[in-house]
C-alpha cells in the first residue's frame, strides 16, 4: 500500500508527478461519463458541443483539483490548510490585493489596445454585444480562470517548486512550465500559436513578482491575471477592434492576441519591472 507521507521527501519532480496521478485517476471517470452522455445526445464535431464538453471537462479538472489540495495537505505534508500557505486566504487586505490586480491588469490591456489604436495600427468598433453584458460574462470567465490557473501555477506548483529550489530558479521553471503547458494542443495548433510562449512566460513572471512582492498572497496574481482576461474577452468577444494590417501580425499580435506580438512584450516587460519595484511591506512567512 502507497505511503503518501513518504511523498514529502521525493525530489520536487517526483512529488509533482504523484499528484498529478492522483487528479488524473479521480478526472478520468467523470471525463468518461461526460464523454459517453454527451455522445449519445450530442454532435461532438459541432462547435457549440466542443466548446460546452471543454467548459464540463475543465470545470470538473478544476473543481477536483481544489477538493484534492486539503487532502494532499492532510495526507503528504501533514498541514491543516495548504491553501494559506498558497496565500489564498478571505482576508480583507486578499480582497483589495484582488481589485488591485483586476485595475492594474484591466488598465494593462486597454492600454495596449490604446495604444496600438494611437499609431493607427487598429480601430475601433462598436460592440456587437451591450458592454455591461460582455462585462457581466467576461468577469465570470476571468475570475475562473484567474482562480483555477493561479492557484494551480503559483499556488500547488510554485510552493513544491520553491521546498527544493533557490526562489528565482523556481520562479524561471514555473513561469516556463505554464507557457509550456498552455500548448497542449494538436501540432498545427502548436506552430500557429508558438509566437504566444514568449509572453506566456513573461506573464507567468510577473504574477509570480507580483505575489512575493505582496506578502506571497495570491489575490494580487488572481486579479493582474483575471484582470487582463477581463479585458480582452471584452474587447475581443465584442469584435471591438479591428486591425488596419498596415503593421506584421509580430509586432500586434498573433491571432489577435496582443502578447503574442512585440508590443505586447514590451508592454508585459515594463509591468514585470513595476511589479519587481513595489515595495515589501514584510515577508509573510510560509504556514
Amino acid at each position: 500500500m502507497l505511503n503518501f507521507s513518504q511523498i514529502k521527501n521525493y525530489p520536487a519532480p517526483g512529488r509533482m508527478f504523484c499528484f498529478i496521478l492522483v487528479l488524473a485517476l479521480i478526472w478520468l471517470p467523470g471525463l468518461a461519463i461526460i464523454y459517453l452522455v454527451m455522445s449519445s445526445t450530442q454532435n461532438l464535431e459541432d462547435p457549440a458541443t466542443k466548446n460546452l464538453l471543454s467548459i464540463l471537462t475543465m470545470g470538473l479538472l478544476a473543481i477536483e483539483f481544489i477538493a484534492l489540495l486539503p487532502w494532499w495537505g492532510r495526507k503528504v505534508y501533514e498541514h491543516p490548510n495548504l491553501y494559506a500557505r498558497y496565500g489564498l486566504v478571505f482576508t480583507r487586505q486578499n480582497g483589495l490585493l484582488l481589485l488591485k490586480g483586476l485595475a492594474i491588469g484591466a488598465s494593462f490591456a486597454v492600454a495596449l489596445f490604446i495604444t496600438q489604436g494611437l499609431l493607427g495600427w487598429l480601430t475601433w468598433q462598436s460592440p456587437r454585444l451591450s458592454i455591461l453584458q460582455l462585462a457581466l460574462e467576461g468577469s465570470a470567465t476571468a475570475l475562473g480562470v484567474g482562480l483555477a490557473e493561479e492557484l494551480f501555477f503559483r499556488g500547488w506548483m510554485l510552493d513544491e517548486l520553491e521546498r527544493d529550489y533557490a526562489p528565482k530558479i523556481a520562479l524561471i521553471i514555473d513561469a516556463s512550465l505554464f507557457a509550456l503547458l498552455h500548448f497542449l494542443k494538436p501540432i498545427p495548433v502548436i506552430l500557429a500559436s508558438l509566437p504566444q510562449f514568449p509572453g506566456l512566460v513573461l506573464l507567468g513572471i510577473v504574477v509570480i513578482v507580483a505575489k512575493h512582492q505582496h506578502r506571497n498572497l495570491l489575490g494580487i496574481s488572481i486579479g493582474l491575471h483575471a484582470g487582463m482576461v477581463w479585458a480582452y474577452y471584452i474587447v475581443n468577444v465584442g469584435n471591438m477592434v479591428k486591425y488596419s494590417g498596415r503593421v506584421s501580425d509580430w509586432i500586434t499580435g498573433i491571432n489577435g492576441n496582443p502578447i503574442s506580438g512585440i508590443l505586447g512584450l514590451i508592454f508585459l516587460g515594463i509591468l514585470a519591472v513595476l511589479m519587481s519595484n513595489m515595495s515589501k511591506t514584510f515577508d509573510r512567512p510560509k504556514v
